[in-house]
């Protein structure tokens, strides 16, 4: 008996191994911060040069037959791809897409077409009662977007939406269920063109 009691003694006081114990059980949280970190600064750092691209194509292209060294048979086409030559040093394999909408003022982005004659006084578009609004895109159809596709022309307010999709730098979606394989942005920003000729008025269209 004694000597099972003086063995149990020696078992329980031996801390030999202790360290790798511990180290498996703090290593795991480690790992995620560590990887988690990492993705942050990487994901702060994509974004930033996304919409630093953005910013400075979108300046370049707001003056009259603006000179853009990218490719493209279209002042669009070169804007578009002046960000992804851009961003591509920091995610070579980001698929990214930009859209253009031109605006008549700032006032107007996301904002329906300007109603002239709203006959039943209710502040909304009724075709039937032969409302008339401002045709700011000239497509001859009420819009709930003012905008129209393309850069405009002179003093026109153009917003650039930028969307990048770019694999993550470490897989921690692995470790955290909520995160997806990629990164994902909606990127935005707004110029308003040179005033280098009269900026075009829009009709007025009745239903």
């Amino acid at each position: 008996m004694r000597r099972l009691r003086d063995i149990r003694r020696r078992i329980c006081g031996d801390e030999r191994g202790a360290t790798i114990v511990e180290f498996a059980i703090v290593c795991g949280p480690m790992l995620v911060l560590l990887l988690g970190g990492l993705e942050l600064g990487y994901n702060s750092y994509v974004r930033a040069t996304m919409q630093g691209a953005l910013n400075d194509a979108a300046r370049t292209a707001a003056v009259e037959s603006p000179v853009i060294t990218a490719s493209g048979s279209t002042i669009e086409e070169q804007v578009e791809n002046l960000i992804k030559d851009t961003v591509r040093h920091v995610a070579p394999t980001a698929k990214i897409t930009v859209t253009q909408q031109s605006y008549f003022d700032f006032s107007e982005i996301g904002n329906p077409e300007k109603l002239m004659t709203d006959h039943n006084g209710n502040g909304q578009f009724d075709a039937a009662d032969g409302d008339c609004w401002e045709d700011a895109n000239g497509n001859g159809n009420y819009d709930t977007d003012a905008g129209k596709a393309g850069m405009g022309g002179a003093d026109d307010v153009v917003l650039y939406t930028a969307k990048i999709s770019a694999p993550r730098i470490v897989p921690i979606h692995h470790f955290l269920p909520f995160a997806g394989p990629t990164i994902d942005y909606t990127l935005e920003t707004a110029v308003r063109n040179q005033p280098y000729d009269q900026q075009a008025t829009a009709a007025v269209v009745c239903a």
